[in-house]
């Protein structure tokens, strides 16, 4: 049997959110076995009610670090110390940091440059520093929130909700105009339609979430207007192709990710072959299938 790969789960729980531990630990999960989970904070600030519910379940240890000043946590600095200890005397295969503070970049570096991956955690806010220097990097707020029976719905490839799902919202609008018409007739009866028609527009935005609609994917025009997205993914292409131009879409993913920490998610896209398409830079080949591949639309021939 295949030795698994270990990997130390650290969380900056003072400044991260605890709603999305479970996508950060099915991520982690692709990877090796998370067999080292701490997260740090001042356990003693209501703000972090949200974390201390989740951690035992999750078999994650809260290291309890006060805060030294007024206005600051000493969080970061014991975060800091752990992985170094952590990296010498336990000696993991890859790290996940789940933080959106730039003041890791060093430690992330560091960890890098002793042979650890490192799969970085956070929002958008996240300096493009930190986010660089991971082996990976998600971005969490980019991702759909989980339904209330846990499932999360799947990123959109298509801009419009599915058909399936659009009968639903027509339906949750038709409810809402017809509370606000019996408003003004029976009051009681108008809050009690408002109620279900809020109800209504709620299941139809989960219903439509499950089918793939999401407002965080990026346009056309975005993917375009993004230079340094559009730079990486011309020049891995590139890199990649044989004399007509076209490139395996697995060798350019592992091109991609050989040289930075790009996750095509972090656009809205469930994989690099729906950004490759999406962008409208791109033209595929044997969509489908193994030997899918990709070729510039300028090195186009006529």
């Amino acid at each position: 049997m295949e030795a698994r790969a270990r990997i130390a789960l650290l969380i900056d729980a003072d400044n991260s959110s605890a709603k999305k531990l479970d996508i950060i630990l099915s991520e982690l999960s692709k990877y090796g076995e998370t067999s080292i989970r701490r997260a740090y904070g001042n356990w003693t600030k209501a703000s972090l009610r949200p974390w201390t519910e989740i951690l035992h379940p999750n078999a994650i240890l809260p290291m309890l670090q006060f805060d030294y000043s007024r206005g600051k946590n000493a969080s970061d600095m014991a975060m800091v110390v752990d992985a170094m200890a952590l990296l010498y005397t336990d000696h993991p295969d890859a790290f996940g940091i789940v933080s959106s503070d730039a003041d890791f970049t060093p430690l992330v570096m560091h960890l890098r440059a002793k042979g650890a991956q490192v799969h970085g955690f956070g929002d958008s806010k996240t300096p493009e520093a930190f986010q660089s220097a991971c082996t990976t990097f998600l971005l969490l707020d980019q991702l759909p929130e989980q339904d209330e029976d846990g499932s999360s719905g799947p990123v959109a490839e298509e801009s419009q909700p599915s058909q399936a799902s659009q009968p639903t919202a027509a339906k949750a609008k038709a409810a809402v105009r017809s509370a606000v018409k019996g408003a003004s007739a029976k009051t009681s009866t108008a809050t009690k339609t408002a109620a279900a028609a809020t109800a209504a527009t709620k299941a139809a935005t989960s219903t439509t979430a499950r089918n793939g609609d999401t407002a965080v994917r990026k346009t056309a025009a975005e993917l375009k207007g993004d230079a340094k997205l559009v730079r990486l993914l011309r020049n891995a292409v590139e890199a990649a192709a044989d004399d007509d131009g076209w490139a395996s879409v697995s060798t350019v993913g592992n091109r991609i990710s050989n040289q930075s920490s790009f996750d095509s998610r972090n656009y809205g896209y469930a994989s690099l072959t729906k950004l490759l398409k999406a962008s409208e830079l791109f033209e595929l080949r044997d969509e489908g299938t193994s030997n899918l591949a990709v070729r510039a639309r300028r090195q186009l021939r006529s």
